[in-house]
């Protein structure tokens, strides 16, 4: 009986110890998961950078001349318009107030702000469709603006 109970308690203190030193402890559970926790940001991360490198596509060098092109003639046309402004407030019998000199300066200067984002847009060459569509809604409002101007809307 002596010999049965002395093996008894030696086997179970055998797995008594194995079963704490194979197990982990609260810490160094924490510790695991952070790590994993950590790698999976790390690939969450590089994927994010891949999938915003594919997002913000060059314009190609056809694309961007031909749309620089365009650009600059609807600039044109607008510094054109401009003119015809200037030289119809200049004009003898026609009665224009500060307000429209002050509109047609302010379209004039958003005009030459147009040509330096082309100009600044041809040296940093940034997401491509982005600055196109917003460079785009944005001479639509300056056209619309000039024509607007032009209207007489007193009646």
């Amino acid at each position: 009986m002596k010999k049965t109970t002395i093996t008894l308690i030696a086997t179970t203190m055998l797995v008594a110890g194995a079963i704490f030193t194979s197990c982990k402890s609260p810490a160094q559970k924490k510790d695991a998961a952070q790590a994993k926790v950590e790698d999976a940001q790390k690939d969450l991360d590089a994927a994010q950078t891949d999938a915003n490198a594919e997002s913000q596509k060059v314009a190609t060098a056809e694309e961007w001349k031909a749309f620089k092109s365009e650009s600059e003639l609807k600039i044109r046309d607008n510094e054109i318009r401009i003119g015809e402004l200037k030289a119809k407030k200049n004009k003898p019998g026609k009665l224009f107030d500060s307000l429209y000199e002050k509109k047609i300066d302010a379209l004039e200067q958003q005009n030459r702000n147009m040509q330096a984002r082309i100009d600044a847009y041809d040296k940093s060459h940034s997401d491509w469709e982005s600055f196109k569509t917003e460079f785009n809604h944005d001479m639509d409002e300056l056209g619309k603006a000039l024509k607007d101007l032009t209207v007489d809307n007193k009646q």
